[in-house]
């Protein structure tokens, strides 16, 4: 079998140490790699993982430049990467266009970390960078270990948003909410042509009988296997979907093929 994690992160080999051990501490979670590429790419190659798409987060405004450059250096060699825009950026919009310009995937945001919700308003005018360039808007979604206090990212939000915005590609990462599993199945289940949901480190916090409920009820075509490295093994999330009755056909395009064709959507229009 194929794989294609859609849901990982690294960090530069000057950054690594220093964010991990920061993560670590808030949350007692142990990673499955140093937080470096090297890392990643290790790791990919013992689980026979060909292709993984890298998700940075700007957490201040500052950064996003430096983080989306790096994005395009490390791209190639079975890694795609998303980009990232800080809200309070005054130039977030401007910078959705660098992103296409770099030629990355999409851009990624984190409600929790950058202190925004999906569906406000002053984010409107980068969706709609984002709608026009074709390429792909990854959000956090639910419950983060991380962080603390009111969960933001939450699936009646992104209703909101991909109700507003319908030529967006979306993508709610960690099933569309992290323990908000009752709010999936009311809000976005099946609900969106535009919104695909990740696997994410899903498999620590779900039984497989609601797995496989929302898996069915969104549509095998709209999910993407992702892990969430390095704070989950891809393993568990393989464990997981092979546990599933399902078809041959049917995971891989859980695995590979529902990921490949986003992908190829948003590259055949550069």
């Amino acid at each position: 079998m194929e794989y294609f994690d859609f849901h990982t992160h690294a960090f530069t080999d000057s950054l690594a140490e220093r964010a991990v051990g920061s993560l670590v501490g808030t949350s007692g979670i142990m990673p499955f790699t140093d937080g470096t590429l090297g890392g990643l790419k290790r790791l990919m190659a013992e689980r026979s993982i060909g292709k993984a798409m890298i998700l940075p987060i700007a957490t201040k405004p500052k950064q996003q430049k430096n983080i989306n450059n790096w994005a395009a250096e490390i791209m190639g060699d079975g890694i795609y990467c998303c980009g990232s825009v800080h809200p309070d950026a005054e130039d977030a919009a401007e910078e959705v266009e660098r992103i296409k310009a770099l030629g990355l995937c999409g851009v990624k945001f984190h409600s929790e970390y950058q202190m925004f919700c999906p569906d406000e308003e002053r984010m409107f005018p980068i969706y709609e960078k984002i709608s026009e360039a074709g390429l792909i808007a990854v959000f956090h979604g639910g419950w983060d270990p991380y962080c603390k206090g009111e969960v933001k990212a939450t699936p009646k939000s992104f209703a909101h948003v991909a109700e507003q915005f319908p030529n967006m590609k979306i993508v709610a990462a960690h099933l569309g909410g992290m323990k908000l599993w009752d709010d999936v199945e009311e809000y976005i289940a099946g609900k969106f042509d535009n919104l695909w949901l990740d696997t994410g480190i899903v498999s620590k916090y779900i039984d497989d009988s609601r797995f496989l409920r929302i898996i069915k009820l969104h549509g095998i075509e709209r999910v993407l296997f992702g892990s969430d490295c390095p704070w989950d093994d891809p393993a568990d999330e393989i464990d997981l979907i092979n546990r599933q009755p399902l078809n041959n056909k049917e995971k891989k395009l859980i695995f590979y093929k529902n990921a490949e064709m986003l992908i190829n959507s948003v590259l055949e229009q550069e």
